[in-house]
């Protein structure tokens, strides 16, 4: 047994690890899930400037991802959607109205400018064999922005999960140029389907947003729905609405869906009823208003971990410095074994160095041949002449010898010389390097990604309870001891809502507070029933008349109930006393009738409630007389405070 638990453990820690790394959740790097990045390396190979098949390029990926087209294709489509990386062309879905896309034969896709000047450099980028050993696919993409918070990311994985908004990308850049200058930044989300958010809880990504639909209420009989709040569609927002509508809770005649390019649900009032008065209702009973969680997982070094927005940008911003370093030294590296070939070449043909091997019978003679003629020139070459410079040199065609032009080649050596003083000025200012970057790529964007959708606004959440309208009867059936919003016969005692909660107190002195019951079996008799709300009960005053069942003797006791757990039964009264009268009037006189006996003179007497004073709902209550009591009468018309007219008798007994 312990052997397979060791196995169990041991296989479910390695899936757990897949699933985190290699599934569901982005690497911080290039912000993108395995099955993206392998998306992105295929379109980089396949990229000719010319839109591919869906399906074809779907095909080729199926090289580096084990898990089949399906999860290929549905990733390809989601990332196309986002606009960052991808063309598209065909119909791949509508993000308003949540139609998906045409299958995978009839879409095609190109990568965008924007892919190369961000993710693609392989001459620094780490590859790795791809799962069957075949071909090679990147670690990581060496990313320049910070793409998890521009595209964002939602992912399950085991034991955790992440959901990362989707950030506007002129404002990342932004915070990126202030976040190198050492100044303050500050980014909230941006969705593409527009609406209005509210950003007081957003924590730097790790709190939550409210998000609200857009309505155009110019016209006081319609509302009109023009932008969808974050992460919802129009099929999803039609359907709340009409579900609100079917339950009561908004008075509309209709609701039709015109989205097709742009968003445009229109909602008609019915009769009497105006925008103004359905505007929060919309927002407390349907999808129009919702709150997102925030959880910016990432793969960090290789582990997940939790980060802020901030946070983010501080480790891109350190990353474009050292990416656009790497590059700086690799095109550096680059020219001087260009500048060295040319100048090479210039001495090769110029020092007619290609006569020295005409004589020469081996390759190794001619080698050598080459390498001493260049030794009278050490002082212009910038490294030792290599084998490989050899094998360059010999491959130059005689009409390129024949035809070589000295001036072309200076010219050529000037520009490589110009450039490398370029490189080693800004190499000495990398941060002053990375700002012009982002500022020059800024530019290029200016007319595509820069205009935020999303407009924040600060608005607080609409309490459902104050929108609601109380209109639903509360019924008692005293025949049945039913009690319910879906009892047909019997009294009604108040109208309520469903959100409301009620106190009511049985014949037998248990009291309960409960939601609003559609049918609850309560007693064949009710003293009463009302609102359990704090700030409504507290302001009742109970006078409990009752009786010791063992002495016979009549007590009375005034109280309030302001505390109470939700279903729990409560006594109002000690234990083992039988309720003669409850009440809920300020004052009232009842008569008591005591037993008769021999010698007895008072057989009956008249008490007024205001008498005694209000005490805690668990003391005791106060003895009216030492005589057994036989029954009680009230001599006024009992008053009738909220919905206590449940008990209709007047106790004699």
């Amino acid at each position: 047994m312990a052997y397979i638990k060791n196995l169990f453990d041991k296989n479910f820690i390695e899936y757990a690890s897949y699933v985190i790394r290699d599934r569901a959740i982005p690497d911080i790097e290039d912000g993108l899930k395995p099955v993206q990045r392998r998306i992105m390396h295929t379109l980089f190979e396949v990229d000719d400037g010319r839109f591919n098949k869906v399906a074809n390029v779907v095909g080729q990926c199926m090289k580096y991802h084990p898990h089949g087209d399906a999860s290929i294709g549905g990733a390809l489509v989601v990332l196309a959607n986002k606009e960052l990386f991808i063309d598209k062309q065909g119909n791949f879905g509508n993000l308003y109205t949540g139609d998906g896309a045409s299958a995978a034969r009839y879409i095609e896709c190109r990568l965008k400018p924007m892919a190369k000047h961000v993710l693609y450099n392989p001459a620094i980028t780490k590859y790795v064999p791809s799962y069957d050993g075949r071909n090679k696919e990147p670690v990581v993409f060496r990313a320049k922005l910070p793409v998890v918070l521009i595209t964002g990311s939602e992912g399950i994985a085991v034991g955790m999960s992440t959901n990362i908004l989707s950030h506007n990308v002129k404002e990342v850049i932004q915070a990126e140029i202030a976040c190198l200058k050492g100044e303050k930044f500050q980014l909230y989300p941006d969705c593409f389907t527009g609406g209005l958010i509210d950003v007081s809880d957003y924590q730097d990504g790790l709190g939550k947003i409210t998000t609200r639909a857009k309505l155009d209420t110019s016209d006081p009989k319609r509302i009109v729905i023009t932008e969808l709040p974050f992460g919802s569609n129009s099929e999803q927002l039609t359907e709340s609405i009409v579900k609100a509508a079917k339950s009561g809770k908004l008075k509309v005649s209709s609701v039709t869906d015109y989205t097709a390019e742009k968003v445009e649900i229109e909602i008609k009032l019915q009769r009497g009823v105006y925008a103004q008065d359905v505007v929060s209702a919309l927002y407390a009973f349907t999808d129009c208003e919702q709150s997102i969680s925030c959880n910016l997982l990432v793969i960090k070094d290789n582990m997940p971990q939790v980060m802020t927005v901030s946070d983010v940008i501080r480790y891109h911003s350190k990353k474009l410095v050292g990416i656009l370093k790497d590059e700086l030294e690799l095109e550096k590296s680059q020219l001087i074994d260009k500048l060295h070939l040319r100048t090479l070449e210039r001495i090769f043909i110029e020092e007619r160095l290609y006569k020295r091997i005409e004589e020469e019978k081996t390759e190794a003679a001619v080698n050598k041949a080459v390498i001493t003629g260049f030794e009278p020139f050490k002082a212009e070459l910038i490294r030792p002449v290599t084998l490989d410079d050899v094998a360059h040199l010999l491959k130059i065609p005689i009409r390129r010898i024949s035809l070589y032009d000295i001036n072309k080649n200076r010219q050529e050596v000037i520009a490589i010389n110009k450039r490398l003083k370029e490189i080693e000025k800004l190499l000495k200012n990398l941060v002053g390097y990375a700002v012009s970057w982002l500022e020059g790529t800024l530019e290029t964007l200016e007319s595509q990604f820069t205009k935020r959708r999303t407009q924040i606004k600060k608005f607080s959440a609409v309490d459902v309870k104050e929108v609601v309208k109380r209109d639903m009867p509360l019924r008692y059936d005293d025949k049945t001891g039913y009690l319910g919003t879906a009892i047909s016969g019997g009294v009604e005692i108040c109208r309520v809502t469903p959100f409301d909660r009620i106190l009511f107190i049985r014949k037998s002195g248990i009291y309960t507070v409960c939601n609003v019951p559609e049918k609850l079996f309560v007693d064949s008799g009710m003293w009463y029933c009302g609102f359990a709300e704090k700030e409504e009960i507290s302001k009742v005053l109970f006078t409990i008349i009752y009786r010791d069942v063992k002495t016979q003797y009549a007590y009375i006791k005034r109280c309030r109930i302001e505390q109470y757990i939700m279903n729990k039964d409560y006594l109002i009264v000690p234990d083992g006393m039988e309720v003669l009268h409850i009440s809920t009037a300020k004052d009232f006189a009842f008569k008591l009738h005591y037993v008769p006996k021999p010698r007895a003179k008072v057989l009956e007497e008249v008490f007024k409630a205001s008498s005694y004073e209000e005490k805690g709902l668990k003391a005791q209550g106060v003895r009216l007389a030492t005589k057994e009591v036989a029954s009680l009468e009230l001599t006024k018309p009992r008053a009738v405070v909220g919905s206590s007219s449940a008990s209709k008798k007047q106790t004699k007994e």
